[in-house]
């Protein structure tokens, strides 16, 4: 499928950081800041501040399943 990782560094909160996430992910990202008219970067903000103890890479590929499900169980599909 072609889908290697990818190592975008970020500024969460004042600090610096490294996120590795394969490229579908980082795509998936790009559409939903899109869709609420946020930066990629403020809406990795927004799943860090959620995220409680799990890993940050994990918690954004949660986050993007689950915008995802919630989409796909709208009737119509947006």
């Amino acid at each position: 499928m072609g889908a290697g990782i990818l190592k975008r560094s970020v500024s969460i909160a004042g600090h610096r950081t490294s996120i590795s996430l394969e490229e579908p992910f980082w795509q998936a990202l790009r559409e939903i800041a899109t869709r609420r008219s946020t930066s990629v970067q403020a809406l990795i903000g927004l799943i860090d501040a959620e995220r409680g103890a799990q890993n940050l890479s994990s918690a954004i590929r949660v986050f993007v399943l689950d915008d995802l499900r919630e989409r796909l169980s709208r009737p119509d599909g947006n």
